[in-house]
């Protein structure tokens, strides 16, 4: 994964430019002041440009993203970074460093909107959280690096303020090159817009190997909004073993899996009550552990963790070579009945084919491989219809002779698989249903030699290996009504061009999942704001002096603003560490356990800092554990909810609208903090710090409570299986409700 890997490295540059720019203002505004001359609100004004027009971008970067794509936006964002460091270089009155300062927030604005949005849409699933907690660790780096520069600058006779804010377009003038040069269009927006092709080859770099099918087939689905979802359960096993053989099973109640061997064969036959998630969605909150309140998503979600494989892989364990079940690409393969099938629908014009050459036209259907099933000899010869195109035959889900390669697969124990029915029309025609399937193992496969298989409905009778599966089944996304009504024979497919928006979908957020989850999104967006961190950095250099770090730094001759930036730096400093372990356990643990395990920690700092404040012991007692408190809140805040809220924002909501939906929660974030910069002062002077910490313990409180009843884990699964729980646990809240 190392090209995802460094394109990620590559667009937190973005991150660290925001960084750097915080702690830079901080540090010149000292020197803005003194120069200019300038009265407290205009002071004020100056620090909050940035913030005003970062909140103003916001709220078009999203919808423009989804229009013309993530990369001109963040190109956009680094032209942006250097105009206004050379603005405010130049800058002769605090007008010019006005405006300075609001093209600099458009910058930042745009960065930390979308940088999270394009790693999670470039990243693998397995390693997904690792990448997007990188802006958390590229921002406080550029913290820290740049109040070492301010440290610097002010231990000269005359520290110039425009040197501080404009040394940001050099490097900004890097991550200009970086975006230009280096770093792709995410391969979800780029088959949002029907451009199969360079998606094809830009997952093709990203994930440095050829084939890439499965994952372009699973970003084509990933199109979808709304629609039906239905949670099935299945038993694999061996294509003559699942059944007794006294009772064949009826084609239409089976999916047939090929295997990369030939001869080898499986079949997925439907049974219930053996899945935990088919339970959990069967049941709604009636399983939710007891607590009433709690969202059935988060009970959906937790049900596929808890039955991940056991071997602690994310990959998937159905079968040694499961990924490449679904590939009938090469007659080496194949068994003679396979064969058959093959001669017979040579030169049908099954597939529609642009040449043996590339081109978008010839990825319509992304490759997705072809499954064939007896029923199918009997099936008129398929056609296209229109702009309607059949689905591949040749598609390359094997790579040459004998290599199997899992092109199925798509992360978090998940495979992609299609399913195909046929029933009797009312004119007596014969017509098909076409189904999209996630599988996801639940448990590791088992082996029962001539043993009874206990099922609801009945006994299943298996000999060999076999697994427990449920399944997410619903329409592809790309089998339009308009497609269905032409009532073709095969499983055909639109065009993703086709469908293609050139404006933001509006009406999508009215879906009930879409809907669900900007409330997740929404909420712990402004719920971290109000956790705290603004109000504990703002009292971290009291708290350092009282406990004589000043005074130690004073007498090694450093003024009273050398050593604040001194301190500020080291404050940075000790956040890094913290960041690597949370890049570490965010794939491990995941995002809701580390929440569930910090907020309490940002609770007790809180209250051992209101503890402190009203009661009287030693000065040097007091100055020690109020300074431990600072650094171990502070620390577990950028280990998890400093960096969870984006990430979880970039992975809820579907392709089509994400850039949008983002937006909304990035405006809110940014309202937070307005809200939150501006009545910080007023508060110290109104309820004091007691009454702060006060409020922030109970807003942490509260965070707590609506992390663990409404915000699912979301680690290593694919995006748009996620977005297709999403809508599931929407359906059944409200059935819930009902």
């Amino acid at each position: 994964m190392k090209g995802a890997s460094l394109v990620a490295i590559a667009a937190c540059v973005g991150n660290f430019l925001q960084g750097w720019d915080n702690a830079t203002i901080a540090g010149a505004v000292i020197y803005v002041k003194k120069d200019l001359k300038l009265q407290a609100s205009v002071e004020g004004l100056v620090v909050a440009m940035s913030l005003i027009g970062a909140a103003a971008i916001t709220t078009c970067s999203g919808p423009i993203s989804d229009w013309i794509g993530r990369r001109p936006m963040l190109i956009s964002s680094s032209i942006l970074y250097f105009v206004s460091g050379l603005v405010m270089f130049w800058s002769p009155n605090v007008y010019v460093l006005c405006i300075g300062r609001l093209l600099d927030g458009f910058g930042i604005g745009l960065a930390v909107t979308l940088i999270p949005l394009y790693i999670s849409e470039t990243a693998p699933s397995d390693i997904r959280g690792m990448l997007n907690t990188l802006p958390q660790f590229a921002g406080s780096g550029g913290m820290c690096l740049s109040y070492c520069m301010v440290f610097g600058m002010s231990l000269t006779t005359s520290p110039s303020w425009r040197m501080m804010l404009g040394i940001l377009s050099i490097p900004s003038l890097l991550y200009f090159v970086l975006t230009v040069f280096y770093l792709p269009e995410s391969p979800r927006w780029l088959v949002s817009k029907g451009k199969m092709l360079e998606a094809k080859q830009v997952l093709q770099r990203l994930r440095g190997r050829e084939d890439v099918s499965g994952e372009m087939a699973l970003l084509t689905e990933g199109l979808g909004i709304g629609g039906e979802t239905s949670i099935e359960e299945y038993i694999i096993g061996p294509a003559d073993e699942v059944a007794d053989g006294q009772e064949p099973i009826v084609d239409k109640d089976k999916i047939k899996l090929y295997g990369p061997e030939e001869g080898l064969s499986w079949v997925a036959k439907p049974v219930t009550g053996q899945s935990s998630l088919a339970l959990v969605s069967r049941q709604g909150s009636m399983v939710n552990q007891g607590v009433p309140l709690m969202d059935p998503l988060v009970t959906l979600f937790g049900s596929v963790h808890e039955k991940l494989p056991e071997t602690g892989s994310m990959r998937s364990m159905l079968f040694p070579n499961f990924g490449s079940m679904f590939s009938t690409a090469e007659p080496h393969f194949r068994t003679e009945q396979w064969d058959e099938e093959s001669v017979q629908r040579e030169g049908e014009g099954y597939a529609s084919e642009a040449g043996g050459e590339d081109s978008d036209d010839n990825l319509h259907s992304p490759l997705i491989s072809r499954q064939t099933t007896s029923m199918e000899k009997d099936m008129a010869h398929p056609t296209s219809h229109g702009s309607a195109l059949s689905m591949r035959r040749h598609s390359s889900l094997l790579q040459g002779a004998g290599e199997a390669v899992d092109g199925t697969g798509i992360g978090g124990g998940w495979q992609l698989a299609w399913k195909w029915s046929e029933r009797e029309g009312e004119d007596g025609k014969k017509e098909g249903g076409f189904k999209r399937i996630y599988l996801h193992q639940e448990g590791v496969p088992g082996s029962r030699r001539g043993s009874i298989v206990s099922l609801p409905g009945g006994d299943v009778h298996v000999e060999g290996e076999y697994i427990q599966a449920a399944a997410l089944v619903s329409q592809p996304a790309l089998y339009s009504k308009e497609l269905m009504d032409q009532h073709p024979v095969g499983p055909a497919m639109v065009h993703p061009s086709q469908t293609a928006t050139k404006a933001p979908i509006w009406a999508a957020l009215l879906e009930p999942g879409i809907k669900h989850a900007l409330f997740v999104g929404m909420g712990i967006q402004l719920l971290q704001q109000f956790a705290g961190i603004n109000g504990v950095l703002y009292y971290t250099p009291q708290i350092l002096e009282d406990a004589g770090v000043s005074v130690l730094l004073a007498n090694l001759g450093l003024s009273t603003n050398s050593a604040s930036f001194l301190i500020s730096a080291f404050t940075n400093l000790l956040m890094l560490p913290c960041i690597g372990v949370a890049m570490k356990l965010m794939d491990i643990s995941g995002r809701r356990t580390l929440l569930l395990t910090t907020i309490p920690v940002l609770i007790l700092s809180l209250v051992v800092l209101i503890i402190f404040e009203l009661v009287t012991v030693s000065a040097i007692v007091s100055a020690a554990i109020l300074t431990a408190c600072v650094i171990i809140f502070i620390c577990c805040f950028v280990s998890a909810y400093g960096p969870i809220p984006n990430i979880l924002c970039s992975e809820i909501f579907p392709t089509r609208v994400r850039g949008l939906c983002i937006a909304i929660c990035a405006m809110v974030y940014w309202i937070g903090d307005i809200i939150v910069t501006y009545t910080l002062p007023v508060m110290l002077t109104s309820i004091g710090l007691v009454g702060i910490f006060s409020i922030y313990a109970a807003v942490c409180v509260i965070s707590w409570i609506f992390v663990f009843l409404k915000v699912p884990e979301t680690k290593g699964m694919p995006l748009e299986v996620i977005t297709e729980f999403f809508a599931v646990g929407a359906r059944q809240a409200a059935a819930a409700k009902n």
